[in-house]
């Protein structure tokens, strides 16, 4: 699958073809916008090819219309990726090379996205009630608590290569083991187990002291 930016020749090959056939590209992009690279052939008609960028992700509609001999209208959907992430576009607490230290081999190629997702799953489900020294785009300034942060989502991306990417929270969480904190999971008949998380997280936060990484409770219950 082609990824944005990527510079591709269109081809079309028209049979029956002649001295007269000729054939013309237009193109759609995703954002509905039309344009009409200049298509060529270098062997009397037969093959046709055109030069095209992919300045977008989304479904692409290459619209190839041949008039004299050959004379038909051709359609082609293409699906564009977007380009890969890299650490810069995303909000992560750690590092591919930190993830890749973690584990001892080569991190996935989607580390990046699996690195973000972590960070999203940590700051929503373990650090609303968690104090700690931050900077402006609120990660973690003390090298102590950026580690822990670190470790725990690398953990989380370990996890989810052994048990898989779709497990994710099925209830909401109330609480887990951070040192002497008890937390809970679910709450009733929903309460769930908490192995949608790797117990690595836990033992991260937990190795953080108290005067780096504290726990305060919200004015509704939902806290520690």
């Amino acid at each position: 699958m082609p990824e944005v930016g990527d510079l591709v020749t269109a081809q079309l090959v028209v049979a029956p073809y002649d001295e007269t056939t000729s054939a013309a590209l237009s193109v759609t992009a995703p954002d509905g916008t039309v344009s009409t690279p200049v298509a060529t052939s270098t062997d009397g008609g037969q093959t046709w090819t055109a030069p095209l960028t992919y300045t977008a992700a989304g479904i692409w509609l290459l619209r190839w219309t041949v008039t004299g001999t050959g004379a038909s209208v051709e359609t082609e959907t293409v699906g564009v990726a977007p380009a890969p992430a890299t650490m810069a576009d995303v909000r992560s607490y750690a590092t591919t090379t930190q993830l890749a230290n973690f584990l001892r081999a080569a991190p996935p190629l989607d580390a990046v996205q699996l690195l973000e997702r972590a960070t999203r799953l940590l700051d929503s489900d373990f650090l609303k009630a968690a104090v700690y020294d931050e900077d402006d785009e609120g990660m973690p300034t003390d090298p102590v608590v950026a580690a822990a942060f670190a470790e725990a989502v690398c953990s989380q991306v370990e996890f989810w290569g052994e048990v898989g990417v779709e497990t994710d929270v099925s209830g909401p969480l109330q609480g887990v083991a951070i040192g002497s904190v008890n937390l809970q999971f679910g709450a009733g008949d929903t309460r769930s187990s908490p192995d949608y998380y790797a117990p690595g997280i836990s033992r991260a936060l937990s190795s953080v002291p108290a005067d780096k990484l504290r726990w305060v409770a919200f004015a509704d219950g939902f806290g520690w």
